[in-house]
């Protein structure tokens, strides 16, 4: 005996017989909300209904595990039509179902990751908006880059605008080499600038929403790897959950993807880190330690990754511990860099020549 559920109702059958059948009502609304509960995972009444009292029962959908053992099944000639239910009806359960999924909550790791995306096109725009900031002004008071950079340099030009009321705000005496501008020209420039200043004020913003929100979804993987990497994580496996199921050596490459195609295409030495370089232990250290920092990294970030999505205890201070002997250790066995093996020289194939007959 197998269990089969199509979305008009749970099936038991026996080879191609249909020994009994529990059908939906025909209410698109409940048949939409019993489907959205299948979309989840979960078992719905009538699956447990039709199975209490058998045993050695199999199941069509592995989904039902729980129930019987899953199997492969055609069920194809259980038709809706036989039973009363219309292709008509089937479309408007579709779209209530749509609209169904579509109210459901958002899982906090889908704002996480739209905000660090967000981040990534705010700086984006920081860097190429500031450097036109730069060159411009620098017209006019090329000494500034001197004493401010990047959000003080526009926080000073918005603020003052003039050459000399920004010497006064830093309390300083020099002679600039600078052109003189009209005050047409520093009133654009001065506008341009708060424009720039507030794009350094939104990235602040999102980075301690960022901040915020991996705090108390994910504080284990915070803990270990910053919020900022471990939001970055998330979103190259496109979700907490997604990344929980990749195995330690792809968590490692997360980010080298074009790197690994290269190889894969032409040969060249692969990747030995992908996003997780920013880590500090990582890029600080030598070459070759870097991808044994790498592996341990990845593997401790995915035990981080798993605690926190299915609610675990806190263990991010053992896990940073765990992490930080692990590079001691690393740094002990292997303090000088391996000796390069000399390359052998490949043997020549002789050259094909074809013959032709006369």
């Amino acid at each position: 005996m197998i269990i089969v559920t199509k979305w008009f109702g749970v099936f038991l059958c026996d080879k191609e017989k249909v020994r009994r059948s529990i059908l939906f009502e025909k209410e698109p609304k409940i048949i939409a909300a019993k489907l959205a509960l299948i979309q989840h995972g979960q078992i719905i009444p009538e699956e447990e209904e039709i199975s209490k009292g058998l045993k050695r029962l199999r199941v069509a959908d592995a989904r039902m595990s729980k129930i019987g053992k899953p199997e492969v099944f055609d069920s194809s000639f259980i038709k809706a039509e036989d039973l009363g239910y219309s292709q008509e009806l089937m479309q408007i359960v579709m779209v209530e179902l749509g609209k169904l999924r579509t109210r459901e909550p958002l899982s906090p790791d889908r704002g996480i990751l739209q905000a660090i995306r967000a981040i990534d096109d705010v700086t984006e725009q920081i860097n190429a908006l500031s450097e036109r900031l730069h060159e411009w002004y620098g017209l006019h008071f090329p000494e500034l880059n001197d004493y401010a950079k990047d959000e003080r340099y526009a926080e000073l030009i918005a603020n003052h605008g003039q050459r000399e009321e920004i010497l006064k705000s830093l309390e300083l005496r020099l002679e600039s080499v600078g052109a003189e501008l009209l005050d047409e020209d520093i009133t654009v420039i001065q506008e341009f600038a708060t424009a720039v200043f507030s794009l350094y004020e939104t990235k602040e913003r999102l980075d301690g929403y960022v901040q915020r929100r991996m705090e108390e979804y994910a504080p284990n993987l915070t803990f270990l790897v910053s919020a900022n990497l471990g939001a970055r994580l998330i979103s190259l496996a496109r979700g907490l959950g997604r990344l929980t199921k990749l195995p330690s050596s792809t968590v490692q490459l997360l980010g080298a993807e074009k790197a690994m195609f290269l190889h894969l295409r032409s040969g060249k030495a692969p990747p030995k880190h992908g996003i997780i370089f920013q880590y500090p232990a990582i890029h600080r250290a030598p070459y070759w330690q870097r991808g044994k920092v790498a592996r341990t990294l990845a593997g401790k970030a995915l035990i981080a990754a798993k605690v926190d999505f299915y609610k675990g205890a806190y263990i991010g201070e053992k896990l940073k511990a765990d992490m930080d002997k692990r590079i001691e250790e690393i740094k002990q066995k292997y303090p000088d860099a391996p000796k390069k093996q000399p390359q052998r020289p490949q043997a020549r194939r002789p050259a094909f020549k074809a013959q032709y007959k006369k």
